[in-house]
């Protein structure tokens, strides 16, 4: 399977190193280069252009101005120097929100996510068996063994031997470093969003600039992976007009 793309950056070098990725994935088919919104609207008016890796701040008309202007459009990754466009960007249901400098591997996890989309296989899906059997883990805290069921999980905070795991009305200390319990827990659920955190993502009630809220408690979001973190618990989940 082919999904057809298109780069919209105003920078050339942007535009050649966006393109240097793209052709180096199998199953994208690099249809244009545009440097401007009006290019672009050209060839979308001409082709048929399945993914836009388009860029935010760009001369005369911006790439959010663009995307609200069609009808029926593409699917879109945006390619951006601006983190604070993140959050606005996911109303318009984008596949993923990348920010300059990208490595290869962080566009090459898009650009799957967005072959995930166009497959309608969606997230890779655990045996169901073997979720149902294995929904806890036994921890070693104060010389006993206690049982930590994953839907009890609030959030894991490292401490840099211990960990601390909090759940809605207490919490367990042990020692453990945070990677090992990020290897027993299910990926689906859970998100590593700062280098000291690992929260359950069904457990977030906010996001408030830099933090997400859990009850009372403030959790920071790594400057690293805003956009990731953004992308995973927000798309698709805007209640839009």
């Amino acid at each position: 399977m082919k999904i057809n793309c298109i780069i919209v950056d105003d920078e050339a070098l942007a535009r050649k190193g966006i393109e240097k990725y793209v052709r180096q994935i199998d199953f994208l088919e690099l249809k244009a280069v545009c440097k401007n919104a009006m290019q672009a609207n050209i060839v979308l008016n001409e082709d048929k252009i399945d993914l836009l890796f388009l860029d935010i701040e760009m001369p005369m008309i911006s790439g959010l101005q663009l995307l609200r202007s069609l009808v029926n459009a593409p699917k879109v990754i945006f390619t951006t120097a601006y983190s604070e466009y993140a959050l606005d960007s996911f109303e318009y249901d984008v596949v993923d929100y990348l920010v300059k400098p990208i490595s290869f591997e962080r566009f090459l996890q898009a650009a799957n996510k967005a072959h995930r989309l166009f497959s309608d296989l969606g997230p890779s899906v655990k045996n169901e068996t073997s979720k149902k059997e294995d929904d806890f883990i036994f921890i070693k805290t104060d010389k006993q063994l206690v049982k930590i069921t994953f839907k009890d999980i609030l959030f894991v905070e490292s401490m840099q031997n211990y960990i601390r795991i909090f759940m809605d009305k207490e919490s367990h200390l042990t020692l453990v470093p945070l990677k090992k319990i990020i290897a027993m827990l299910p990926p689906d659920e859970f998100m590593h969003v700062h280098k000291s955190f690992l929260v359950a993502k069904n457990k977030v009630e906010a996001i408030v600039g830099n933090q997400l809220i859990i009850g009372e408690h403030k959790i920071p979001i790594g400057r690293s992976v805003r956009e990731e973190v953004l992308s995973s618990l927000v798309k698709d989940k805007i209640l839009k007009k």
